[in-house]
């Protein structure tokens, strides 16, 4: 009997052991890696991009495979940046004209001294009306900044024009991307402009290659100083990053990167010095009244 009590506590024994070793076993084998991991969160648009700006003039190759990934458009801050720069030159420029005009340096037109009293009188009047803050700082700054968000547009335009021309099959928001992030060296050279300006109270003569055409008041040799004004090394840092920034995006030859951005750039900046010149041209006219 005792015997049969023994044998029977351990077949309990057995079958309890059993039973909680295929409980065990039953049960899915958990890996953290897969069961604990949930979604991340997905990242949501950002409107500004700060942390690019110094990584797309030292990195460009890696910064502009961020910017071509990006499905929305990341434009706005290279934009904002180069508008500001624009509006800083204004104003040191307009401080310096500003200074110029309380002191009495004012450019008179040839033959000034024959004008008769009444012609001299309504000069002085239109001068002191261009001397406003109307004429020195807010009709210039709109102006910059009208021709950072215009040149932004037409030169984007043109380039997905002529990539896809070349073969190129990117859509135009990427390449209104790679235009205005790789405009930065533009305002890097707004900014050196700007410095100095404060530093050495005068305006800037003869930017870029200027200085080295030749003296003459023929409309050719204007309009070539307007264009030589236009290439810098800044000018030269943009096309070496646009060339960059297609490269990544379309994969097109090299060849045929560089000839697509050549065929956009050339074009707008003698568009730009046209315009410079006529303007320049416009602006010598002898002003007899003021505007308002």
């Amino acid at each position: 009997m005792g015997i049969f009590l023994v044998q029977s506590r351990l077949r309990r024994k057995a079958t309890l052991v059993t039973r909680s070793h295929q409980g065990k076993v039953s049960q899915p084998l958990r890996n953290p890696a897969v069961t604990d991991a949930y979604p991340l969160p997905i990242e949501k648009p950002r409107r500004l991009h700060l942390d690019w700006l110094f990584p797309v003039l030292v990195q460009p190759r890696r910064t502009f495979e961020k910017i071509t990934a990006q499905a929305q458009a990341v434009w706005l801050t290279p934009l904002l940046i180069l508008s500001l720069t624009a509006v800083f030159q204004v104003i040191a420029a307009g401080q310096i004209k500003q200074q110029a005009a309380l002191s009495g340096q004012v450019e008179l037109p040839p033959g000034f001294e024959y004008y008769s009293p009444e012609d001299q009188a309504q000069f002085q009047k239109a001068m002191e009306a261009t001397q406003s803050p109307t004429f020195i700082y807010v009709l210039p700054a709109l102006a910059a900044v009208s021709g950072v968000w215009a040149g932004w547009l037409l030169v984007g335009g043109l380039l997905h024009l002529a990539l896809t021309m070349l073969g190129g099959r990117g859509a135009i928001s990427v390449a209104m991307n790679i235009v205005a992030w790789s405009s930065l060296p533009l305002a890097v050279r707004e900014l050196v402009r700007t410095a100095s300006m404060l530093i050495t109270h005068r305006l800037i003569s003869s930017p870029g290659l200027e200085g080295f055409v030749p003296g003459g008041d023929g409309g050719l040799a204007l309009y070539l100083a307007a264009f030589l004004a236009l290439v810098d090394i800044y000018i030269i840092w943009h096309i070496l990053l646009l060339v960059i920034g297609v490269r990544v995006a379309s994969g097109l030859s090299r060849s045929k990167v560089w000839a697509g951005v050549l065929m956009v750039i050339l074009p707008v900046l003698l568009l730009q010095a046209l315009l410079t010149h006529l303007v320049s041209r416009l602006s010598n006219l002898t002003i007899i009244r003021p505007f308002f």
